[in-house]
């Protein structure tokens, strides 16, 4: 193919364009495929390493914060290899371009690389979108649940106290007996959201607390101290627990924050590194022999 090109001096001439395309997609493609495998083989290495070194017994076995950091330093480093090994085979098989100047031929092979890069990186998507999304997806639930102060309509489900201390308040105060309104409906569900809605906005209030004393006296057959002392314990563990909830959610909520930061920018190092590797690979491929 001709094309006319204007050179100094306003004479037209006529320039040879190569028929070989620029882009060798049968190196990228499979570079990106090498990459995939790679970062497929080297997540199987990290998951034994992970199970092996983690164990059901208490104090037995890594903490769950050193499990966590290396992880992602693991991942970090499954990144940087499996893109510095797709990048390599892709400059490496690319197609040998003649009379093409060296800097052009530079930067074609890191061009090469970087497509070799982002297509391992659109397939891994592909195979693992499921899984990530599973965790982002629960992640995210439980930080908006917290945040929207939902605490109190989720507390049919599991409630800030425990079923263990429900049980506790309401506990007869003779082993074995009855409780004097067993006849009457259960109160269990209306003391549970009593005790909810107090800690959801800060603090139960005193008539409240007052009302609460009235059905364990009456229920456990103690008298109004003891059983104002068993709402007060009660409510003051449902606090600790619904303070340790948040406290669990701000964690994932920076976890996750960290993981995304330092995942996005390992896949920036990735994209070069893969880039780099295309283009020694394809010095290594025009050199002669």
């Amino acid at each position: 193919m001709r094309a006319a090109q204007v050179v100094a001096g306003g004479t037209v001439g006529d320039t040879v364009e190569s028929e070989v395309s620029a882009v060798s997609w049968p190196a990228i493609v499979a570079g990106g495929l090498t990459a995939v495998a790679t970062t497929l083989i080297l997540l199987m290495i990290g998951a034994g390493l992970g199970f092996s070194s983690v164990s059901p017994w208490t104090g037995e076995g890594v903490s769950a914060t050193s499990l966590a950091i290396g992880t992602v330093v693991w991942l970090i480093v499954v990144q940087w290899l499996s893109s510095g090994v797709g990048g390599y085979v892709a400059g490496r098989l690319r197609t040998s371009w003649t009379g093409v100047h060296r800097d052009e031929v530079f930067f074609r092979d890191t061009v090469h690389g970087l497509l070799a890069w982002a297509l391992a990186t659109m397939i891994s998507v592909a195979l693992l979108s499921s899984a990530v999304g599973t965790i982002i997806g629960a992640g995210a639930r439980g930080v908006g649940a917290v945040s929207e102060g939902a605490m109190h309509t989720a507390t049919a489900a599991i409630g800030p106290v425990s079923q263990y201390d429900l049980d506790a308040l309401m506990r007869p105060a003779q082993v074995g007996a009855v409780p004097r309104d067993a006849t009457a409906m259960d109160v269990a569900p209306e003391v549970m959201r009593i005790i909810a809605n107090g800690i959801s906005i800060g603090d139960v209030p005193p008539a409240e607390r007052a009302y609460l004393s009235q059905i364990v006296a009456t229920r456990a057959g103690i008298s109004q101290d003891d059983a104002r002392q068993r709402v007060d314990q009660t409510i003051e563990r449902g606090r600790q627990a619904a303070v340790h909830a948040r406290e669990v959610a701000e964690t994932a909520r920076k976890t996750a924050a960290k993981v995304a930061l330092f995942g996005a920018l390992a896949m920036l190092i990735g994209a070069f590194v893969a880039s780099a590797a295309a283009a020694f690979g394809g010095q290594l491929r025009d050199e002669p022999s």
